[in-house]
């Protein structure tokens, strides 16, 4: 199926966009979305994606993905979504290759260490300094900081789980401190669901992790092919392709099972989300912001299966020796930079002092050393900590 598909009432429509926080003239060539897009992919901390890792560190092989590689299969999951249900591709695209910006190098284990090093000034969160990369941290434009977003891309960059506030939102998560200061003067409606688009974006995330996970974990040597006939979805993937290329070699087998651990998981994601379109009959993007539930979602069969996989990778990837000896390295890698930091603000580079000589306090300033280093790639960080002990 390579013919566009029209959009559907329900779909984000850039002409009828809520706008930026500073008002510019629209392209002659390009969509609202289509330009937020293109400003993400031209920013810098976009470029930094290629040296921030997602389980391996950066010199364990150049094979392994990192948190570009992985933007990139997110957003070709999330086009081929939302163009199979009607919804904008452009938009889905731009919050599939905006989603990790917000990312510590070192993934997890460095998010981890940065929110323990920051929790007396209010912790960090990944998808809260996703926003301030976008709204404030980057500085390529004459008239404003920040990539000046649409709404609707910045709305799906913060709910794109869900709503954040009332009585649909999880009860035991407060909002972040960034988030609600930047909803304070331009109001994201943290109250309601994300857009159809978001929602679309957020699962391809999902898809593409699990799929990576499986190649990589495999390649790595962490866990077998075989190992996966004890998981759902990797069950019939890996019986399949046994059964149809016994004598495949194996990075081909390994891909063939990726292949259809990614084909299952889109299926069930249009079958579940058309369904619940149909149910809901949204007329308008408003009609599916104001449910009181997802309307992309995986159906409840695939969805305990999606479970069942992940807690597979958990135990078998994630507490792996060889990851749990990386991640204790970088955790500590990310504590010995902050504290070296908030000790010697001086040392932060020359293009940060003037943000520094204008932090009023304590807090703001120890939010500008996170910025710092959230914003380093995992090789910047490892030589940053290397002169420490020089």
């Amino acid at each position: 199926m390579s013919e566009r598909i029209p959009l559907e009432p329900f779909a984000c429509d850039p002409a009828h966009s809520r706008g930026r926080c500073h008002p510019e003239p629209e392209s002659a060539m390009r969509t609202a979305f289509q330009r937020d897009r293109d400003r993400v992919i031209h920013s810098g901390a976009f470029r930094r994606l290629k040296h921030k890792t997602q389980v391996f560190v950066y010199h364990e092989g150049d094979y392994y993905r990192t948190r570009l590689t992985h933007s990139i299969e997110v957003a070709q999951v999330a086009r081929t979504v939302a163009r199979a249900l009607g919804l904008n591709e452009d938009l889905a695209e731009a919050l599939a290759l905006a989603h990790d910006l917000g990312h510590t190098p070192f993934g997890h284990a460095g998010e981890d260490a940065l929110d323990a090093a920051m929790t007396p000034y209010g912790g960090f969160d990944h998808n809260a300094q996703t926003l301030r990369v976008l709204s404030d941290l980057e500085h390529r434009y004459a008239e404003f900081d920040g990539l000046n977003l649409t709404w609707e891309t910045l709305e799906g960059v913060v709910k794109h789980n869900g709503p954040l506030i009332g009585p649909n939102a999880p009860k035991s998560e407060p909002v972040d401190g960034t988030i609600l200061a930047f909803n304070a003067g331009f109001d994201l409606g943290l109250d309601t669901f994300a857009s159809g688009e978001a929602q679309v974006a957020a699962l391809a995330d999902d898809i593409a992790y699990n799929a990576h996970d499986i190649d990589d974990g495999i390649r790595a040597g962490l866990f077998r092919l075989e190992d996966l006939k004890g998981v759902p979805l990797g069950t019939t993937a890996v019986e399949d392709v046994l059964s149809r290329y016994p004598d495949l070699e194996q990075s081909r087998l390994v891909n063939e099972v990726t292949r259809r651990v990614l084909d299952a998981m889109v299926v069930d994601l249009l079958d579940e989300t058309r369904r619940r379109l149909k149910a809901a009959n949204p007329a308008s993007a408003d009609d599916i912001r104001g449910l009181d539930h997802a309307v992309a979602a995986f159906s409840d069969g695939l969805a305990e299966a999606d479970r069942a996989l992940k807690a597979f990778l958990f135990d078998n990837m994630y507490r792996h020796a060889r990851v749990n000896e990386m991640t204790a390295k970088a955790r500590g890698v990310v504590t010995d930079l902050f504290a070296h930091f908030i000790a010697h603000q001086g040392a932060l580079s020359p293009e940060w002092q003037p943000r520094l000589a204008a932090a009023t306090d304590e807090t703001a300033r120890a939010r500008l050393v996170a910025d710092y280093i959230a914003g380093m790639t995992d090789r910047y960080a490892l030589q940053e900590h290397a002169k420490l002990s020089a």
